[in-house]
């Protein structure tokens, strides 16, 4: 299937912006869908009779609002918005998943602290008991 962008020389609305509209709108519709190769700058501008920095605008302010994928010298592809969710939620996974590590990680090194700190305490205990005289010394109170 072939799309049709039509533009309207005498229009108020820039020719970039009635050519981001038109695509946007056929995204809408799913006339595009997501990986969908849209004509390339060259022949597109070609085709509708005008200059191809026009174009080349309409695509760049698309791929700036997510809706197309740059791809080189490949040209522009129709984005897939779940793409980036997807990375999104593979890069939430994976940060929940360093900071439980981390966490486990602190808990052990607390947990470490709290023995060794619990043991010091029980040591020095243990020698100040050893070492300590007594409150009052042989008179009487």
């Amino acid at each position: 299937m072939r799309m049709v962008i039509r533009i309207d020389q005498k229009s108020e609305e820039p020719l970039y912006l009635q050519i981001r509209s038109q695509i946007i709108a056929a995204i809408a519709t799913g006339e595009l869908v997501p990986g969908t190769a849209l004509p390339s700058v060259r022949a597109l501008a070609s085709d509708l009779g005008i200059n191809l920095h026009t174009v080349n605008k309409a695509y760049a302010v698309l791929r700036d609002e997510g809706y197309v994928l740059m791809r080189g010298r490949s040209g522009a592809y129709i984005a897939d918005p779940c793409e980036d969710d997807r990375a999104d939620r593979a890069q939430i996974e994976e940060c929940a998943q360093r900071q439980a590590a981390r966490a486990y990680g602190a808990g052990e090194r607390s947990d470490a602290r709290t023995a060794q700190a619990s043991r010091d305490a029980q040591g020095e205990n243990i020698e100040r008991a050893a070492s300590c005289e007594p409150a009052f010394k042989g008179g009487a109170l």
